[in-house]
């Protein structure tokens, strides 16, 4: 089995609203994700996959949904105040956990044609969350 991995870095704002720790106030992050594309086999340039094309695929999901984007519960009542101040944001079915996040960023990969072995969302440089389906 190959693997490669492209890492693309961005930010994003988010708050956990039912959480004890700090993290239930508003907060941001910038973050590293790491997608791992997987093969048997070499294609015909000796390579799993185009570094770029994995970039380019991943870059537009980020850049149109999660960077420099707040991410909320979509009970949070937050919500009115970030609607009528006009402000960008993203309301989740689930809580956006770097978890959750992940999953979203292998789901889009995945939709897109590649094989992909798992997601890893470094949420800081000591702290991450990674999905990979079985």
């Amino acid at each position: 089995m190959y693997i490669i991995t492209k890492e693309i870095y961005f930010c994003y704002g988010h708050r956990l609203m039912h959480l004890q720790g700090k993290c239930r106030n508003l907060h941001g992050h910038s973050v590293k994700a790491s997608i791992s594309i997987k093969s048997e086999q070499l294609n015909q340039q000796a390579m799993v996959c185009d570094f770029a094309d994995v970039k380019d695929c991943v870059a537009a999901f980020i850049d149109d949904v999660l960077d420099h984007n707040f991410l909320v519960h979509k009970d949070d009542p937050i919500i009115p105040a970030l609607e009528a101040n006009q402000e960008r944001f993203l309301a989740l079915d689930e809580h956006p956990t770097a978890e959750v996040l992940s999953k979203m960023i292998y789901q889009y990969v995945k939709q897109h044609g590649f094989d992909v072995d798992q997601v890893v969302l470094w949420e800081t440089a000591s702290a991450n969350a990674c999905y990979r389906e079985n």
